[in-house]
């Protein structure tokens, strides 16, 4: 029934009361039934109604008595008036003391409501008596459908110990807090922080407990996953056979924030001044270590590792102070290759990655990943003897076909010193010495034989195993060698040789034999190509300077290369020419690149090859 039907019956209550007061010859306290008129209207809530309704019916228990009895004797009816207006009294001021306390437990109600927590009561028995409307959104069940029943059996609450123990625990100190799983209508597990406040009643006994539940469910399952992540990567961290060091640069990046030197100047600051980087090694604080980095180091233990981590780095290594440059610029990885320093003394070459924290970040933590590569040098290293040794095998074999060409370089001078030698006796044997010519065919005699032993010099040069010698070298002279060397192979094939320099071309730093047998493997494969075949028959050697790079072209007149062929040409015993090895080209290129240049082919078949060379040159050692 709506608060208007309830103002209605009060008024209707009320009208009959006061008529059969009135109207009939009753004698009892008819007035005290309308009391309940007011209680009919306290139903409403509100107090205005009750106000109302109270004010009315004392209005008409004051006119029934006047209507019916006169104010000259007051007797028994006049008693009755009396007691009938004091049980109105007494009923408005209980309604209205019940109402106020309703008020305040609805406004209490109301701020439950409000809260973000699900909030319920039950009593000691463990049945619902209030539901807040949290719980009710996050639970699923309306508070109709939740009070009245078993808290435990309705949530399927699972605690972590036993229940009569938490329960003991409630009753001894008044409260309990704990960690439980529930479930939803829908049969969602949560896991709430619950806290339960035990209710007393004026006479202190227990009669309810407020329960206070906080939904964390997200928070620990972000918790677990935050834990499972850490325990995943502590092990990988522990079982990577890659050294892996953690370290703290928050030291460092003050300091290096302090320094009056930033960007680009940052790198020579540094080379001025060798005492900061020997105090910024001491700033970058180890946290944490793998036990791959402790066994390259040869550490015991982590411990023994940090204590010694200034020892790691030589006095000279360049690595770290390249790291702190990336550091300050806002890099974030850095790469490098350096040598680690055992507590042993031995020393380990080592390849380093450095990932470093956004600049935003707080802790500035480093991750430094270390790569023992000792194996590979070791590899390397019997690659570049085994090259050596390929290498002077394709020298001997070059000779093997420089024979003819050698023997004519050779015979030359020698037949030049015979001539010589003959004509100086014959001046000898005049009659009259003529002394001055004798002189003369001795002096061709003596050019003739240093000119055979530059030959032969040169020849040992290029045939003996030795190892690499780096030196300034002009490159005219290393083309005038080769040339030389394949003339005779050139001019058995008919094969014309134009060489082109430029005038004042820098010098470069190599080795001499090795720049000289790719100049010669090239002139020769280029001869070879063309022999047999009918026409003229050219090889074009220029030597241009193209910036910062000095530039050899040789280009032939031949059929050119096929196109299929091109991709492979340089490849290790890869060969066009029957009887060939393979290994002539692959060494070419290794050997420029070793040297820092680049050898690299272009062919249209049909119209010859050319092979370009390029080679570093500095004028820092031009030659006079």
């Amino acid at each position: 029934m709506g608060r208007a039907g309830l103002r209605f019956w009060s008024a209707v209550l009320a009208l009959a009361v006061f008529m059969v007061d009135v109207l009939t010859p009753l004698e009892g306290a008819v007035a005290v039934l309308y009391v309940v008129a007011i209680l009919l209207a306290a139903r409403t809530n509100r107090r205005n109604d009750i106000v109302v309704a109270a004010t009315g019916c004392i209005v008409l228990t004051v006119v029934a008595y006047l209507t019916s009895h006169d104010l000259q004797t007051i007797a028994s009816p006049a008693l009755r008036a009396l007691v009938s207006l004091a049980a109105i009294g007494i009923t408005t001021l209980l309604v209205l003391q019940n109402h106020a306390a309703t008020t305040r437990l609805a406004a209490q109600a109301r701020l439950l409501n409000l809260s973000h927590d699900m909030i319920f009561v039950r009593d000691r028995g463990g049945v619902i008596t209030f539901w807040n409307k949290t719980a009710e959104q996050t639970y699923g069940w309306s508070a109709d459908e939740a009070v009245g029943q078993l808290a435990d059996k309705l949530l399927r609450t699972s605690y972590a110990e036993r229940r009569e123990t938490i329960e003991a625990g409630l009753l001894e100190t008044g409260r309990w807090e704990g960690r439980v799983e529930q479930r939803t209508k829908a049969g969602a597990v949560l896991t709430v922080d619950a806290r339960w406040a035990l209710q007393h009643n004026h006479l202190g006994k227990p009669v309810g407990v407020l329960e206070t539940h906080t939904d964390v469910t997200d928070r620990v399952a972000a918790h677990n996953a935050l834990v499972q992540s850490e325990q995943r990567y502590r092990r990988m961290f522990d079982a990577s056979r890659i050294g892996v060091v953690e370290e703290d640069w928050s030291g460092l990046r003050a300091a290096l924030d302090a320094l009056p030197a930033q960007g680009a100047e940052l790198r020579d600051y540094m080379a001025r001044n060798p005492d900061f980087v020997r105090q910024a090694r001491g700033l970058a604080r180890i946290t944490d270590v793998n036990p791959a980095l402790q066994k390259m180091a040869g550490a015991a233990s982590a411990a023994a590792f940090i204590e010694n981590v200034d020892k790691l780095l030589g006095e000279n290594d360049r690595s770290f102070v390249d790291a702190l440059v990336a550091f300050a610029q806002g890099e974030r990885f850095h790469e490098g290759e350096t040598e680690l320093v055992r507590l042993d003394g031995r020393k380990v070459p080592v390849l380093f990655t450095i990932t470093f924290s956004p600049r935003s970040d707080e802790d500035h933590d480093v991750l430094v990943f270390v790569i023992d590569i000792t194996e590979r040098r070791q590899a390397q290293d019997a690659l570049l003897a085994a090259q050596a040794e390929l290498a002077h095998a394709a020298r001997v074999a070059t000779l093997g076909e420089l024979s003819a060409s050698i023997a004519h370089e050779v015979n030359q001078p020698l037949a030049a010193i015979v001539t010589s030698g003959e004509a100086g006796l014959r001046w000898l044997r005049r009659d009259i010495p003529d002394l001055k010519e004798v002189a003369t065919t001795i002096g061709h005699v003596v050019a003739q034989g240093r000119r055979a032993s530059e030959i032969v010099t040169r020849i040992r040069t290029f045939l003996k195993k030795a190892p690499p010698e780096q030196g300034v070298l002009h490159v005219g002279e290393i083309i005038e060698e080769a040339t030389e060397l394949v003339a005779r192979e050139l001019a058995r094939d008919d094969v014309a040789l134009v060489v082109e320099t430029a005038p004042d071309l820098p010098p470069v730093r190599g080795d001499r034999v090795q720049l000289q047998q790719v100049l010669v493997n090239l002139l020769i494969n280029a001869g070879q190509a063309m022999s047999g075949r009918p026409g003229s028959r050219t090889i074009t050697l220029r030597a241009t300077v193209d910036g910062e790079m000095l530039g050899i072209t040789v280009q032939d007149s031949g059929p050119g290369i096929q196109a299929d062929d091109l991709p492979r040409l340089f490849d290790p015993f890869f060969t066009t020419k029957d009887g060939g090895m393979g290994m002539g080209l692959a060494i070419c290129r290794t050997t420029v690149e070793a040297h820092g240049g680049r050898l690299s082919v272009a062919s249209t078949p049909g119209s010859g090859a050319t092979f370009h060379l390029t080679l570093p040159h500095s004028q820092e050692h031009a030659l006079p």
